[in-house]
């Protein structure tokens, strides 16, 4: 009984999970996704190779009454940094509607870089990055799940909290 039940919410999840509108998760999460801007150097935000759309590192906007600038672990708490993570992720998903045409055009995302302006001492790169991972999640479902590295760094342009690139298969 206990394998009869495990099949029957596989099957749920892969019906779910094919039925996953990424604009209307959007929608529903109460996500505003932003105009795209230019890039603040010599680089493009997206280039596409084949069917791999690789994104530029992009850091947080500045968001009144969130903390986006500084490190981790000294100027911004756990909370904060994946905070400053979620928002740095609505960029990207702004850049990826752009670059896509249309968020349905997505097969999955691929591979997620995060690079945190962390403290030294700072440990927990990985709860701070799932604020970038759990709302591609929310937003893909199962195509959402990604492989990812979290890792520490002693600046970053602008004195950004996180950077984050992105690696996205498309249809």
């Amino acid at each position: 009984m206990k394998y009869i039940f495990f099949f029957l919410v596989c099957m749920i999840n892969l019906v779910h999970a094919q039925d996953v509108d990424p604009n209307k998760r959007i929608q529903e999460l109460g996500i505003e996704l932003t105009e795209l801007k230019a890039p603040i150097a010599n680089y493009v935000k997206a280039v596409r190779s084949g069917n791999l759309l690789f994104l530029s590192g992009h850091i947080p906007d500045e968001v009144v009454g969130k903390k986006t600038r500084g490190k981790i672990g000294l100027q911004l708490t756990v909370d904060e940094g994946k905070e400053a993570a979620k928002i740095t992720t609505i960029g990207l998903l702004s850049t990826l509607k752009y670059y896509a045409g249309d968020l349905k055009n997505v097969k999955r995302i691929v591979k997620v870089t995060g690079m945190l302006n962390a403290d030294p001492a700072f440990t927990q790169h990985p709860t701070v990055m799932n604020g970038c991972s759990d709302l591609l999640v929310a937003v893909f479902g199962d195509a959402g799940r990604h492989a990812r590295a979290a890792v520490g760094m002693s600046s970053l342009p602008l004195d950004a909290a996180i950077e984050i690139e992105m690696v996205v298969e498309l249809k």
